[in-house]
């Protein structure tokens, strides 16, 4: 079918990370308790008493709005990084009582995409330590913690089996649904666990870790390990074409090597980490010594793939005082094929339909689209062969303001 002569056919980008319960605190954690600038621990504080708080029921009505937007905007897929697992005091689901279905939390997210119509790889993360101290201590789980844990490596991963099964059989044949698995990072999972998981995990599946986020991770790690993050998963055999280390913001020379040598798959979210104030990575470094980029939205501080693409080139031009560090074709492949790669998902048909009219787009060569285009270009979204959305509403769902307004009202204890 031929197109107006006013849009552009695209391949659609994918979201190589995400966190959909962070989309709670957009807006929230700019301000400190006495009226104050928010810090990082103003973050921390809600993120935490959100995860705390969300039942089944309320993730897959939260979910279904965020995913509605991504699709809205334009993301075909996404890497959904999943560590809210059992109840909030700890306690698998599927025992007796309420929201007793297994995986419920996990089927939530998946029921989610299913309605968005978006393909969801669902990264089934494992969370054993609350954390390493300054001193390089095991720190204990906290009350929040617990809900994320399986306590052994060994249970996330024979939990992660069952999930396979749980999210196929929920998937039905729509080809939406896959299963994936992540480290959360050295902080989370000791050294002896990082090896059980790299012999006994599917060979076949992504595995993603968060990685050199902030330099206090580098110091606990070495203070506790003797080497940097990078380091350890080098050690531990873990720095594979499959893996993909996410923000990688904080690295040596060494650390850079070390990933590109294994061809790891590096997954930036600039407009998070300039929201958290977490720095700017060396992306261009990473690229060159052999490394995959990709990119995602992680809190969805915003969701647009244009505004993501835009900000990983203007991160490196503000770090390096130099124009042109990745070239529009470099732009658009992380966003698209850097992100297949992550997830471990096979070249598909998935398009959007961009105005090249608007007040944006007006007079930009097709190529450049990444450094002038936003979501409110994107015209339709086709996903597995199917119109989704478009000009902003989606065309099952409707508009996504509206799935948040009812989200909000619902669970007023989100508000």
């Amino acid at each position: 079918m031929s197109l107006p002569s006013n849009t552009v056919r695209v391949p659609a980008p994918v979201n190589a990370h995400s966190h959909a319960f962070h989309r709670i605190l957009r807006g929230r954690t700019h301000e400190g308790e006495h009226g104050g600038a928010g810090t990082f621990w103003t973050w921390r504080e809600h993120m935490y008493a959100s995860a705390h708080s969300l039942t089944p029921a309320a993730y897959q009505q939260l979910a279904t709005a965020v995913f509605a937007e991504m699709a809205c905007a334009g993301y075909s897929a996404v890497g959904e990084f999943h560590y809210l697992h059992h109840r909030n005091d700890g306690t698998p689901y599927g025992a007796s009582g309420p929201d007793s279905e297994p995986h419920a939390m996990e089927l939530a997210l998946g029921r989610a995409a299913l309605a968005a119509g978006i393909r969801l790889v669902l990264l089934d993360t494992c969370y054993l330590q609350g954390g390493l101290g300054p001193d390089g201590s095991v720190l204990e789980l906290d009350e929040t913690q617990r809900r994320f844990s399986d306590g052994t490596a060994a249970g996330w991963l024979e939990r992660h089996g069952r999930l396979g099964t749980a999210l196929k059989d929920l998937d039905a044949g729509a080809g939406l649904l896959t299963l994936g698995a992540a480290i959360h990072s050295v902080r989370a999972v000791a050294p002896d666990d990082l090896e059980f998981i790299r012999h006994h995990l599917d060979r076949e599946e992504p595995l993603h870790i968060h990685l050199s986020e902030q330099p206090a991770e580098n110091q606990a790690c070495q203070a506790a390990y003797g080497l940097s993050p990078t380091g350890l998963l080098e050690k531990t055999g873990l720095i594979k074409p499959r893996l993909s280390a996410v923000h990688a913001t904080h690295l040596s020379a060494a650390d850079i090597e070390a990933l590109g040598w294994g061809m790891a798959n590096i997954v930036m979210c600039p407009t998070t980490e300039a929201d958290l104030g977490d720095g700017i990575g060396p992306a261009r470094e990473l690229a060159d010594a052999g490394a995959h980029i990709a990119l995602g939205s992680d809190q969805h501080a915003v969701l647009d793939p244009y505004l993501e693409q835009r900000a990983l080139e203007h991160g490196e031009r503000l770090r390096s005082g130099e124009r042109g560090r990745f070239s529009p074709a470099e732009i658009a492949a992380a966003a698209r094929e850097g992100g297949l790669r992550s997830l471990g998902l096979p070249e598909n048909h998935d398009h959007l339909v961009v105005a090249t009219d608007s007040v944006r787009t007006a007079g930009s060569r097709t190529s450049q689209l990444p450094l002038t285009a936003t979501a409110a270009d994107v015209a339709e979204v086709h996903i597995n062969g199917e119109l989704v959305a478009g000009n902003g509403i989606h065309t099952r769902l409707g508009d996504p303001a509206e799935l948040y307004a009812a989200f909000f009202e619902t669970y007023p204890e989100f508000s």
